[in-house]
């Protein structure tokens, strides 16, 4: 597997990780697709959002941090999906 698709796999990971957790909290169901599409928004909102706050949370695992970033992220944006609809 190339980089670029090991990378494409793990930002589809995060995605799942982050999307599922977040709708647990959130309570909305979604399925896989659902998951992982809030997921991947919710890693450019949670990124955007941490780097506009400056929040550095320097945990040690890069992968763990992110999937945190995105869970936030991923909050957000079902919590406004929940509004809207």
């Amino acid at each position: 597997m190339s980089m670029d698709a090991k990378s494409i796999v793990i930002w589809i990971v995060i995605g799942l990780i982050a999307g599922w957790l977040a709708s647990i909290v959130v309570g909305s169901g979604g399925g896989l697709i659902g998951y992982i599409i809030a997921g991947l928004i919710g890693s450019v909102v949670g990124g955007v959002l941490a780097s506009q706050l400056n929040i550095k949370l320097n945990i040690g695992n890069p992968f763990v941090e992110q999937v945190i970033v995105a869970f936030l992220g991923a909050i957000v944006v079902l919590t406004i999906a929940e509004i809207i609809t």
